[in-house]
């Protein structure tokens, strides 16, 4: 007999669903091979037990029976056993097979002593791998419940017995006529779940209409006129339906990935861009500075010229002065010696030449004005550097406010919403309750903002001010420190949502925020209601207020102790309602947000309290209905 060659033996090693090598081959009662797990996935697909390869049928309750001898050669073939031992084994096979039919009584001892040598180990090597192979590792995996010490995986569940078994223990179900009516399935790890609570009967169908797995007397009862499938068809069709949520899941969690990209990469454009204006103005602020200095340089250069003009008039003053003193020294002495004189004649005669050649005698005037004149040009430099200080904090805060209202100017990042083709035209505002609960939003308190004076409960939904009693929270950065405040731990941005809340007592506020909120300190712009980028309302125990911009308006005058919160964040609008019968809006925001929301709460006053209510199953039931 010719060898086959390696591309034979792994075809024949194959499996002809999967095209792998086979894991845990079977062998339909047609002679044909096939992975366990692959053969049972292609009957569920097509609901009919029948061959993949010639189309026979099978009765479904029987098990599916493991081929031993298969599964160690492909076992050895994946190993790496050559190809000559795989050969030899395979025409052993072959050959014992065909000498079965052949063998002559004289020939029986022969056999005998054979099968007690290697064929007897080797089955029983063949069938301690086959029950390692079967033996339960995986606590997803059903075990067997009649395998005592080592517990094998089950090869189907009985649901009139509601126990399953092994393929060992399964086979009293498949031989004994007295469980011929027993209803066999796959394995079940719970075979209570798969038996209708009402009939007590195997949940083979599913309904449509109601989303449920019911048995054939459902189907005759109250499930009539619905549309009912096999469950097998439903699980097909969900596991295509969950198949397609992953497929979009993926691509969200891609466009996620991709916007967190472009916002690292916005960072660092903005940092650069920054860095870039920094510098030019601190270039521009230099030449100021040094134009400044020029200033300064040439009002003291002035001072000092003036300085040196002074000085040089007063010394050629001085100067004239000292030799005026010197002549009227002179004049005095020549008084004092004409006065010594005795001779009349003498003295007349003297006295008269003296007088003709007498100098100028007149006293000198001399003003100071030095003070007067620096006062002046102290006032006149004063007067100037005010002027330009006024002249610069007011161009500059001018054009600065002018340019922070400028939405084209400056840095903003925004996130498209990208949708199908068929959202893009715009839906209509909700207006009852049951068009604002298809955006319903389930909502819990972030125990990490929570002021100590504000006690969480039942699952972070309720919070109360417990004031003077402090709540042992550890410290946190997101922790309010002097605003008794609390935000939810989830954010909006982009799209439409809805929640409610109960309030109970004064002093307590229901608004949204930016994340951003000053969290430490005690200025108003750390409150909901002192800043521009909070909006919010307020029930003051007689009315209800709005804030918005440290600004405070009167709302609504009724009470409502039940309040519903709406955001349209693409159309710049934030609502609140009070609930009761009808929706009575309270407050209408119309603002542009340029950060993601969060949910903010204010409780001001002792014994103040919001609980957040859960609404999906409201909505889930409101959508059945409509």
């Amino acid at each position: 007999m010719a060898a086959p060659d390696s591309s034979e033996l792994e075809e024949q090693f194959t499996c002809s669903i999967c095209l792998d090598f086979f894991k845990s081959p079977v062998t339909t009662s047609c002679g044909h091979n096939f992975c366990k797990g692959c053969l049972e996935h292609f009957w569920e697909m097509i609901h009919i037990h029948s061959c993949p390869q010639c189309k026979e049928t099978f009765d479904p309750n029987l098990p599916l029976q493991k081929n031993v001898i298969l599964n160690g050669l492909v076992e050895k073939w994946k190993k790496g056993i050559t190809e000559c031992e795989i050969v030899q084994e395979t025409e052993t096979l072959e050959q014992s097979s065909e000498s079965e039919a052949k063998l002559e009584p004289s020939q029986e001892g022969e056999q005998e002593i054979t099968c007690k040598l290697d064929p007897e180990l080797e089955c029983e090597s063949a069938i301690e791998n086959e029950q390692s192979d079967e033996i339960v590792t995986d606590p997803d995996e059903v075990a067997c419940d009649s395998c005592i010490e080592k517990k094998l995986k089950a090869a189907k569940s009985c649901l009139t017995c509601m126990v399953s078994y092994c393929e060992n223990h399964l086979r009293p179900h498949l031989e004994n006529a007295a469980f011929k009516n027993h209803k066999l399935i796959n394995p079940m790890k719970d075979i209570e779940q798969g038996k209708c609570c009402l009939h007590k009967q195997y949940l083979e169908f599913f309904c449509k209409n109601d989303q449920s797995c019911i048995c054939e007397e459902c189907t005759l009862e109250k499930h009539v006129y619905h549309e009912i499938i096999s469950v097998a068809r439903a699980k097909t069709e969900k596991e295509n339906e969950l198949r397609e949520t992953k497929v979009n899941i993926d691509k969200k969690i891609n466009a996620v990935a991709n916007a967190i990209e472009k916002l690292q990469s916005n960072t660092s454009c903005i940092f650069n861009s920054v860095s870039e204006v920094k510098s030019n103005i601190e270039k521009q602020f230099s030449e100021l500075t040094e134009a400044v200095q020029d200033a300064q340089r040439e009002v003291l250069g002035f001072l000092e010229d003036e300085q040196q003009a002074s000085l040089k008039q007063a010394d050629g003053i001085r100067t004239h002065l000292e030799n005026n003193s010197a002549q009227l020294k002179k004049t005095k002495q020549q008084v004092e010696a004409l006065m010594k004189l005795k001779s009349s004649v003498q003295f007349l005669q003297e006295f008269c030449e003296w007088k003709k050649s007498r100098p100028d005698d007149k006293l000198p005037s001399v003003y100071i004005g030095l003070i007067d004149k620096l006062a002046g040009i102290s006032v006149a430099v004063s007067e100037s550097t005010e002027n330009i200080k006024q002249l610069l904090q007011t161009s500059y805060k001018e054009k600065l406010k002018a340019f922070s209202k400028e939405e084209k100017l400056g840095f903003k990042t925004t996130v498209a919403v990208i949708c199908a083709l068929k959202h893009h035209l715009r839906e209509k505002q909700p207006k009852t309750r049951s068009d604002f609960l298809k955006y319903v939003a389930t909502l819990a308190f972030d125990p990490n903002t929570a002021h100590r004076y504000l006690r969480l409960v039942n699952d972070n939904r309720k919070v109360s001010n417990t004031s003077p009693w402090l709540q042992p929270y550890p410290d946190h950065p997101e922790r309010f420190e002097h605003w008794r405040q609390v935000l939810c731990t989830e954010s909006f941005y982009m799209g439409r949502c809805y929640w409610e809340v109960e309030i109970r007592g004064e002093g307590t506020h229901v608004g949204m925020t930016y994340k951003s909120i000053n969290r430490k300190g005690a200025k108003s712009n750390g409150c909901i209601t002192g800043n521009d980028f909070s909006w919010c309302v307020q029930w003051t125990g007689k009315e209800f207020l709005v804030h918005h911009g440290d600004v405070e308006v009167l709302g609504k005058a009724e009470k409502f102790s039940r309040l519903g919160v709406y955001l349209d964040y693409q159309s710049s609008i934030l609502s609140f309602y009070g609930v009761d019968d009808t929706m009575t809006l309270i407050h209408k925001f119309e603002s542009s947000f340029t950060e993601p929301l969060y949910p903010a709460f204010y409780l001001s006053k002792k014994e103040a309290s919001v609980s957040l209510l859960l609404l999906v199953e409201e909505a889930a039931l409101n959508t059945e209905t409509a």
